[in-house]
Parts: C-alpha cells; structure tokens; sequence
C-alpha cells in the first residue's frame, strides 16, 4: 500500500539522508529549547507545575505508589516544603510514581525538580523522534516533509510543556508512539507495529484520561479497518490482545472507580479551585449560555487557547490566530478527501490514519465539550478549551493537511498551500502572542 501522497513526483524526492538531517536538526533544536526553558522556567508559570511537582513529592514523602488524592498537599513554590493547601489534580499516579524513583527528593529541594524536567524532556523528545521517524519511513519530498515536521516542531505548548514536570509529556510520548505504530502496521502490513501502537495506548493511557480516550480510539478505528480489509494475519489474537491491553490502560481508572465513584474524581480541593475560580472571575452569577453558544465560545477559545499567554494579546496577535484556523480547516479538508479515496477502494496509509485520528478526535472532542458544558453549567467555570489535551495525536492535522496537499495538480495553488504549511506555524510561533 502507498503511503505517499497521490500526486507526489518520485523526481522531487530528496535523499533519505538529506532528510535524516533535516530530522535531525529540528530534533536537535527542539531539544535545546525545551533544555533552555528547563533551565529558566519560573515553576508558578502556567501548566499546574507546582501541583504535578507536589504529587511526586507526596509519593516520595509517603511511600505510596497510589496516595490517596483528597489527602495530597501542595509545595511552596520558593521552598518546596509542603503547605496546608491541597493538591487539587485527580490524574493517574503512574506518571509521578516514575518520576518519585527515578528523580532525587523534592520535598525541601526547589532545585531537584531540574533533574524531573530533564525526565520529562526525554519523554517529549522521544515522543518527537517517532513522530520524525514516521515522516522518514514515509519518504516524502523533501517539502512535503517539512510541511508535516515543521508544524509538530512549532507546537506553541510542546516546548515548555518537555520543560517542565507535566503528564503531558507521557501521554504526548504514548500518541506519539501510537500514531507511529499504526502508520507502519497498515503501510507495511507487518502485526508488531501493532504491538508498538498498543504499547503507545498504554503510555498514553497510564498519563490521563484523555490520552487514553484518544489513542484507544484510534487503534480501534484502525483494527476495525484491517478486519474489514481482512489484513489481520492472525484476527483472533488481535480481537483478544487489543481488549487485553484497554483494560491495561484503563487500569488506573478503574481503580478510581472503585475508590471515588468515577474516572475523574472530584476531590475536595479541585471543587474549590472550579467554584473559587469561577467566583473570582465573575462567571458564577452570569446568565448560563445555551449549548450552541457554549459550543462556539469553546471552539474559538480552543483556537485561541493553541498559543496560551497570560498577557494582553493585541490586534496582530489575533490576527495571527488566522493561521491554527486556517491549518484547521485544511486538515478537515483533507479528512473528506481521505473519506472518499476510502469510500472508492483508493485509500493509502496516510489517509487510514487520518481518518482513525481525526474520528478519535472527533468522539474525544465530543465528550470533552459536553462534560466542560455540564461543569459550565453549575459553576459557571470557562476554562477547559485546552488544545494540550490533544497533543497524543497531534501529527493528525499535518497529516490530514498532506492529504489535501496530495489532491492537489495545479502547481501553483500546491506551491501556496506548501508555502502556507511550512512557513505558516513559523510566523505564528513568532508572532502569536505578545513579546515580553
């Protein structure tokens, strides 16, 4: 099966090694940036640091691999000694239980959370490689490699997301090695790449809920394509080891079934950070919005929410969220046209995992918005439109956007929309919120 885009020209492929050393820069530079914010990153700055830090103090402290959530506490930011606040997060431990052995004693040690931010580095980094690496297996021109390498390097959130102690990392690094997996599973039709996909789903899965609601969906999606297809060499044992290793997945949040009611327990200090926050911001005793409303407020500050800034955008940093939304909206372009190659017998490996990808969006993003629309609605809380949460399976928009690329012949409007592919996350990243 192909894996390239239709009308891609084997005359303007470049070398595989000229593309080894592409990849390998933007790994490399990616790296040394997430090193740099590692290094100078205020820890009271964005992304609930100082919580995901205090959550593997409070393992190192108690010796539980699996705290109980209502009874975790909060470091001091400046001393890193353990306050009366408490932890407000209500993610599976595994993620902090790595860290607690491989990490030196944060309790009474700010500097220590260096060596923890170095471990989440390797796992972005990782994440990153595999990602790179699908781009090379799949020997792609040379401009249609950056176009699909060039916006995962520029994903506003991932850098300082590698440098800082974040479960996101994981369930990047799960995504990551999910999306790989299936491209190479349904491109080469060899089953261990499946395994590999699997093993991203329990990565994923084991970082956060949405990690695992994303990635299980994709490689069902997939599985269910090759079932179809009858390209499964051996369907039985995949229909009871992919069953097998969602339960393994969803492990952890059984175990907070059990022990809270629910995949998501609400403890004592989250309710008050929602309530306390909404209070604070003036949301509580505002008129509800309807659903539709609601649904297109998220949408925008989703967009809006793909480069975070906790200062005063101006007109041109608006502006530039033109660009996310125009990437966007390509990507759906492309997801029909891989739609209907499938619905003509014509599919390629890019367009079953576009397709897989964006229907785990789709259902992960339909859940998202309907349980933040139910936290709305009794508190009045407006900040859950997080694009982070996505970023396990976020090589699905370039993806998708090589997929409109490939149905493309006129050589201008393909020369524009590369043009716009690779330069436009640049100039975003550049300019999409405000310097200082």
């Amino acid at each position: 099966m192909s894996t390239a885009p239709a009308c891609a020209s084997a005359a303007l492929t470049a070398s595989e090694r000229a593309n080894f050393f592409v990849a390998a820069v933007i790994f490399a530079l990616f790296v040394l940036a997430a090193l740099l914010s590692a290094e100078r990153k205020d820890i009271t700055q964005g992304f609930d640091e100082v919580a995901h830090a205090s959550y593997v103090a409070e393992i190192q402290r108690s010796g539980e691999l699996s705290p109980a959530l209502e009874r975790m506490r909060l470091l001091d930011p400046r001393t890193f000694g353990f306050t009366d606040q408490a932890n407000y997060l209500n993610h599976p431990p595994v993620f902090y239980d790595v860290l607690a052995l491989l990490g030196p004693k944060l309790e009474g040690h700010p500097r220590a959370v260096l060596a923890d931010r170095l471990i989440d580095i390797a796992l972005a980094a990782i994440g990153l490689a595999a990602l790179l690496a699908l781009g090379l297996a799949a020997r792609w021109p040379r401009y249609e490699l950056y176009a699909y390498a060039i916006p995962l390097a520029c994903i506003p959130v991932l850098v300082p997301l590698a440098g800082a102690v974040n479960n996101d990392d994981l369930a990047f690094l799960g995504g990551a090695l999910t999306t790989l997996g299936l491209w190479q599973r349904v491109a080469s039709s060899r089953d261990a790449w499946l395994a590999l996909a699997l093993v991203g789903v329990v990565a994923a899965g084991w970082a956060k809920l949405t990690g695992l609601l994303l990635t299980a969906a994709m490689v069902s999606a997939v599985v269910a394509y090759l079932l179809w297809r009858r390209r499964l060499a051996s369907p039985w044992l995949w229909l009871v080891a992919v069953p097998l290793v969602f339960a393994l997945a969803a492990g952890p949040y059984v175990e907070f079934i059990l022990r809270y009611g629910s995949p998501t327990p609400e403890t004592p200090a989250q309710l008050a950070l929602i309530n306390d926050g909404a209070r604070a911001a003036g949301w509580a005793d505002l008129p509800r919005q309807s659903f539709p409303a609601y649904l297109g407020y998220f949408i925008a500050a989703f967009i809006a929410e793909w480069m975070p800034t906790l200062m005063p955008r101006t007109f041109l940093n608006y502006a530039m969220l033109a660009i996310p939304a125009a990437a966007l909206l390509c990507a759906f372009a492309g997801t029909v046209l891989s739609l209907q190659r499938l619905w003509r017998g014509r599919e390629t490996a890019l367009d079953i995992v576009v397709l897989s990808g964006a229907l785990a969006i789709a259902a992960t993003f339909a859940i998202h918005v309907a349980y933040s629309y139910g936290r709305y609605a009794a508190t009045g809380w407006l900040m859950d439109a997080y694009p982070r949460y996505y970023l396990p399976l976020a090589a699905v928009v370039p993806l998708a956007c090589l997929s409109l690329l490939g149905a493309i012949e006129a050589p201008r409007w393909r020369t524009a929309l590369l043009g716009f592919l690779i330069a436009g996350p640049i100039v975003f990243r550049l300019f999409g919120a405000p310097f200082g």
